[in-house]
């Protein structure tokens, strides 16, 4: 998922403050993100369980995943737009009230949003596997999400305002379902026309900023 940056407050790490947390991972792979009609994008993706838990290649997955985020400015990728089956999403995305999200949840589920908590919010919505397009779309703005970290512990995040949305879009992901899915058939071809226009622009922008990554850690 795609969206501007705004001034840097306070900084929840799964889920918990801390007093700082740097913008650019000094450690992770860019890997090339998948696009709308790949196959893996479009099945739901298999839950994470013990043996992969604690593993090096979770972590190093993570790792890959958060880099592969921040090169292509999203605030959240899902294990399946980097080609991995597993239900695994990462995200770095401010709230409504400037409070700066970042972690990770595996096997996420969101509850029920009750229906005094339910107040419905149309904005503008893009995503990394749909590159340079953006349709406004109506969303929650309050998430609660239920899951594990890479160690297998319970994990709870509460999102609202863009990050609520963002909890939704990644879980959408690990579901098989992009957000041109809950699109009208105009938004849908609207976005697509937008994409064929404008992705090879974006990509030529992912790989600059790939290159200012390796330059930044040398």
């Amino acid at each position: 998922m795609s969206s501007p940056t705004p001034s840097r407050p306070t900084v929840l790490l799964q889920g918990s403050p801390v007093p700082d947390h740097p913008v650019v991972p000094p450690t992770g792979e860019v890997l090339r993100i998948t696009e709308v009609g790949e196959q893996v994008l479009h099945r739901r993706c298999r839950e994470a369980g013990p043996a992969d838990f604690g593993s090096p290649e979770l972590a190093k997955l993570v790792d890959d995943m958060f880099a592969t985020m921040y090169v292509a400015e999203g605030v959240g990728l899902a294990a399946n737009q980097v080609g991995v089956d597993l239900r695994l999403f990462v995200y770095d995305c401010y709230d409504e009230e400037g409070v700066r999200h970042v972690g990770h949840v595996l096997n996420p589920v969101l509850e029920p949003t009750p229906l005094h908590r339910r107040r419905l919010v149309e904005e503008q919505e893009g995503c990394l596997s749909v590159p340079g397009a953006n349709r406004p779309l109506v969303r929650p703005d309050h998430s609660v999400l239920h899951g594990v970290d890479q160690h297998g512990q319970p994990v709870t995040i509460e999102g609202t305002g863009y990050f609520a949305r963002c909890l939704q879009h990644e879980t959408d992901h690990l579901l098989g379902r992009l957000y041109l899915d809950r699109l009208g058939k105009r938004d849908r071809l609207k976005a697509m026309r937008q994409c064929s226009e404008n992705r090879e622009t974006v990509f030529a922008e992912r790989a600059a900023r790939a290159d200012q990554l390796d330059l930044d850690r040398r």
